[in-house]
């Protein structure tokens, strides 16, 4: 039996997809399951056309119940990775995967992290501070947004004239490039 990889997401899944196509040229893992806070996500249609099974739940399913600590134990997930998912993770589940949980932000952080800060909200506070750098920090997850330990961060350069729009171009380029191949990293560490 492998490295088993759980994936949350709650968009349009793009990063999900390209895990899971990664890990599909990779011995030793692949992704289990992929699970959303939202009925609707893009990500549940990639899940499907990848056959990787689905579990959707809500946001009081995750911070009022255990349907979704029932979930991943049956998964029993090596490495559990936040794509793009927008819900704060309960101090619980980070108790019970300590060092197991991984996330995406699509900044250097600790610069344009915390609460709201996400997808292109992240971008055009960049560009309206005039950063000359921003890039993709994929972290461990705490019990705080965006402060968990630092992994890997990878740059891209802010021009003059860059729109958040850009930026949001050149981040998901940094995304597709690295973020699969750092989740790897950590899983076989």
């Amino acid at each position: 039996m492998g490295k088993r990889v759980v994936i949350l997401a709650s968009g349009a899944g793009s990063n999900a997809g390209n895990i899971i196509r990664h890990f599909r040229n990779v011995d030793g893992a692949e992704v289990v399951a992929i699970c959303s806070n939202k009925e609707t996500a893009g990500v549940l249609k990639i899940a499907e056309e990848e056959e990787v099974e689905s579990f959707v739940f809500s946001k009081s399913d995750l911070e009022d119940s255990d349907v979704v600590d029932q979930f991943l134990a049956e998964k029993n997930p090596d490495l559990i990775v936040l794509a793009g998912f927008l819900l704060k993770f309960p101090e619980r589940l980070i108790n019970v995967y300590p060092n197991k949980i991984i996330n995406l932000h699509p900044a250097l952080l600790p610069k344009f992290g915390g609460k709201g800060m996400y997808g292109i909200n992240v971008h055009r506070a960049v560009v309206e501070a005039k950063e000359k750098e921003t890039g993709i920090t994929i972290h461990y997850v705490n019990e705080n947004y965006d402060e968990g330990a630092i992994i890997a961060q990878f740059s891209s350069a802010v021009l003059e004239g860059d729109t958040a729009e850009n930026v949001q171009d050149k981040i998901k380029l940094l995304e597709q490039s690295y973020f699969p191949k750092t989740v790897e990293k950590v899983i076989f560490k």
